[in-house]
Formats: structure tokens, C-alpha cells, sequence
């Protein structure tokens, strides 16, 4: 009887420990997109963001940004902003590229966007303010330059701009394009290409049209831009605030082989072009004080590669899109985690980090090489959407 207890036991146990791990490998849940506007079409959308007064905006890298119909049947939408007769986009990577909302946009009607120009290359970042007549449409005339960046190439602009929970101004630009990084420009702190930068719309430095705060890590240093809070990164495209850590992530883009995951800290080194994430890949003519940051996650652009990674179940891609942690209440068990794209395969991941270490990871949404995964986003509430180039809105929702 007791051999029979402790068999049965042990048998419960094993059972038990069989649910449990169970559970825990499917504790991130399988998603589905849901067109959120099934009424309305997009140019290339690239941006989405929410007010607390409810207006919700769509940015298209044309150079156009509409305000959204209230109800999510309507069937046009308002214009914001348009800038297409300075025809910012021309190649693929240019353009309309990022907006942003001052904290204060309620009382000061300042807003703020990352646009490409040409004749010389150049991206610009600028402060505007609604019109006195019309609170639904920016004032052109307006228009102040906070910082122009000179660009060798067409590509690896970055251009993602975000208020952080400091208030000041985080500027995401790549290493200024081509392959390599010829100029080995994301390891020279004298350049403002290859970095994220950090700065403050509210006060002056000197002649300059903003501020830099005087905790930047670069302030005051030889041969380093007061600017760059992070730097030795490719070109990310999209970084978020987690709203409830105030984390910020970013999604940096590989070129043959590698695509990444950053924790971005101030005066951060992520290593590009010496490492494609966390491999080996160029030397640089640069030394810096302290080691390169690894990403908190990586995933390769062929399954044989696989094998090389500590992510090694992590299925492959081409052209990461960067996040947000969910932050909603409607998916509870996506809550926590970070979740991430794909460009070019259409797939969605999510992942939980404890902050040390990712405890998970998953494909939530399989691929899908039609849907071009262009940006997420989050509303006022903190449930999730994805654009898709192909000019969609979607919801993410669980499956």
C-alpha cells in the first residue's frame, strides 16, 4: 500500500510538474491582427499615436499626418500636418520619419517631427505649434530647426523622436548608411550619426536652439557631442518608453546576419560596427572606456545560424521593428512583455526579461511577407497596434 501511495504520488508529481511547464511555455499567448479602421488606407504609415483628449494621429512617411475618425468605421480622416511639397521622402529609408507631442501640448500647442531633406543630405528636427484658428492643423510658418544632421547616404536614418518621463527629447539616427559603417561613424563620438541623443526643447545651450542637459554622459568631455546618450548602434528603427519602468527599448536593424533587441542606458555602447549584436564583425579605429553592451535579445537572418545564438529557438528575420512592453488590460497574459517585429517577414515576437536575463520567448504571430511590419503602437490605454506598410491598421488581440 505504501509502495502504491508513494508510485501514485510521484505520478501526481510528475503530472503536476508536466502542467506546470506546460503553462509555462505557453504563458505567452498566441495573437491575432484585427484591422482596427477597415474603412481607411495609408500611404507607407510609419506612426501612430494617441492624446489623452482621445484625437489619435497617423503619420505617413510621405510627409502627411492625419488625425483619425472617432468612431473606428468613419471613412476620412483630418489633415494635421503636410509637408509633401518638400518632398522628404525619395528613397525608401527617407522621409517622414518621427513626431512627437510636447509633454505641455495642451497649454502649448508645441510639436515636434524627424523629416529628410536633400541638396545637401540632411535630416532635421523641428518644433511647430498648432495653429491659433484651427487646434487640428500645425501652423508651417511656425516652424523652428532644433538640429540639422548632415548625411553621406540615403539610408539608416533612424528618425524615431520620443518625450522620455524626464521630459526631454530622445532623437534615434543611424550610422549614417552604406555597408559597414565606412566611415565608422557609430563609434565616433564627434558625430552625431550611428547614436541616440538626448536633449531639451525647454531651455538654450549657448547659440543653440534647445539644451543639452548637463547629465548627459558626454557633457564636457573631449572629442564627444554633449548630445549622445547611447551610441555604437547601426540603425534602430522604433524605441518606446515602457510606461511603467520608464525603460526605454529600441530595435536596432544588422545587415547580414544579426537583428537586435537594446535596453538602451545611458552612455551605452552597443557595438556596431566591431559586433553585428552580440557577434564579432568590423575593427574600429576608436577605443572607448568600458565594454560593449550586450542585446537583451538577438535573432539571425537564416535558421542555420541559429546554433550560434544563446537565443537559439528564436525563429529568423530579415529587418527587426521595434516595440513596446504591453501595458494594456485586455490581453492579461501578454502583460510585461516586450513585443517586437519584423519587417519584411511579417512575424511578431514576445519576450519577458526580469532584467537580468529573458526568462521567455515566442513567435505570437507567425510570418507573413505581405504585411510589411512598419511600426507598433500603443494608444492612451496601452493596447497595442501594428502598421503595415501595405497601409492597414491593425489591432493586436489574443487569438
Amino acid at each position: 500500500m505504501k509502495s502504491f501511495l508513494f508510485s501514485t504520488r510521484a505520478v501526481l508529481a510528475f503530472l503536476a510538474l508536466m502542467v506546470f511547464s506546460t503553462i509555462q511555455a505557453a504563458s505567452l499567448p498566441q495573437l491575432k491582427l484585427v484591422n482596427a479602421y477597415s474603412n481607411l488606407k495609408f500611404k507607407r504609415p510609419l506612426w501612430l499615436e494617441q492624446l489623452a483628449d482621445g484625437r489619435t494621429f497617423v503619420m505617413e512617411q510621405q510627409g502627411k499626418i492625419h488625425i483619425l475618425p472617432k468612431n473606428s468605421d468613419g471613412d476620412s480622416t483630418e489633415v494635421f500636418f503636410d509637408i509633401t511639397k518638400r518632398k522628404p521622402y525619395q528613397k525608401d529609408e527617407e522621409g517622414l520619419l518621427g513626431m512627437a507631442f510636447h509633454p505641455k501640448f495642451s497649454d502649448n500647442g508645441k510639436f515636434y517631427v524627424f523629416y529628410s531633406q536633400h541638396e545637401p543630405l540632411r535630416s532635421v528636427v523641428s518644433e511647430f505649434t498648432v495653429s491659433k484658428d484651427n487646434p487640428n492643423a500645425i501652423n508651417l510658418s511656425s516652424e523652428k530647426i532644433l538640429l540639422t544632421i548632415l548625411r553621406p547616404f540615403w539610408n539608416h536614418d533612424g528618425g524615431c523622436i520620443l518625450f522620455g518621463p524626464d521630459g526631454k527629447l530622445y532623437i534615434s539616427h543611424g550610422d549614417g548608411g552604406k555597408r559597414d559603417d565606412p566611415f565608422d561613424n557609430a563609434q565616433n563620438l564627434t558625430t552625431l550619426l550611428g547614436t541616440i541623443l538626448r536633449i531639451d526643447v525647454d531651455t538654450q545651450t549657448g547659440s543653440l536652439p534647445y539644451g543639452i542637459p548637463a547629465d548627459n554622459p558626454f557633457v564636457g568631455k573631449k572629442d564627444a557631442r554633449g548630445e549622445i546618450w547611447a551610441y555604437g548602434l547601426r540603425n534602430v528603427w522604433r524605441m518606446s518608453f515602457d510606461r511603467a519602468s520608464g525603460q526605454l527599448w529600441a530595435g536596432d536593424v544588422g545587415q547580414d546576419k544579426w537583428e537586435e533587441v537594446n535596453l538602451i542606458v545611458k552612455g551605452g555602447n552597443y557595438g556596431w560596427r566591431v559586433r553585428e549584436a552580440a557577434h564579432p564583425w568590423k575593427t574600429t579605429s576608436f577605443k572607448h572606456e568600458g565594454k560593449y553592451l550586450d542585446p537583451v535579445i538577438e535573432y539571425p537572418h537564416q535558421p542555420a545560424l541559429a546554433k550560434e545564438s544563446k537565443f537559439s529557438k528564436h525563429s529568423h528575420g530579415l529587418s527587426i521593428t521595434g516595440g513596446y512592453v504591453y501595458r494594456g488590460k485586455k490581453i492579461a497574459a501578454l502583460q510585461g512583455a516586450y513585443v517586437y517585429g519584423d519587417y519584411k517577414q511579417g512575424t511578431v515576437w514576445a519576450m519577458r526579461y526580469n532584467g537580468e536575463t529573458v526568462t521567455e520567448y515566442a513567435q505570437v504571430i507567425g510570418p507573413n511577407p505581405i504585411r510589411l511590419v512598419a511600426s507598433f503602437a500603443e494608444d492612451a490605454a496601452g493596447e497595442m497596434y501594428l502598421l503595415g506598410f501595405e497601409g492597414k491598421i491593425y489591432r493586436l488581440e489574443a487569438k
